[in-house]
């Protein structure tokens, strides 16, 4: 995969999350701005609370991430990740956060291939 297709693909992705999201959830919200029941209703069940548990902590390994990257390499600005992390989800504040650091890898000089030789 090219890094163009990588981009595409990440944009996609995020975009389509993002507007499912929205999609499903902000009928309902509107109709009901209850954002305790709201978030409570990923609890339901045993298989939604394993999958709102694998999102949760999905959201914590990426502000782990952004956080030791910032450090680590300077990358900048991932907060803006971790928040489109609690909404709309992770999908696309993860798709977001990896074309910051394309993007700032990019100027810096330290792409992946670079920094493999």
């Amino acid at each position: 995969m090219t890094l163009t297709v990588f981009r595409i693909v990440l944009v996609a992705l995020g975009s389509t999350f993002a507007v499912a999201f929205m999609a499903i959830c902000a009928p309902p919200l509107v109709q009901t701005p209850d954002f305790i029941g709201a978030l409570a209703g990923g609890f339901v069940n045993p298989f939604a609370t394993g999958y709102s548990l694998d999102t949760i902590f999905c959201w914590f390994v990426l502000a782990s991430w952004v956080v030791y990257e910032a450090k680590a390499h300077g990358i900048r600005h991932g907060w803006v990740a971790l928040v489109l992390g609690v909404a709309p989800g992770v999908a696309t504040g993860f798709a977001v956060y990896l074309l910051l650091r394309l993007r700032q890898s990019a100027r810096l000089g330290r792409t992946e291939a670079t920094r493999a030789s």
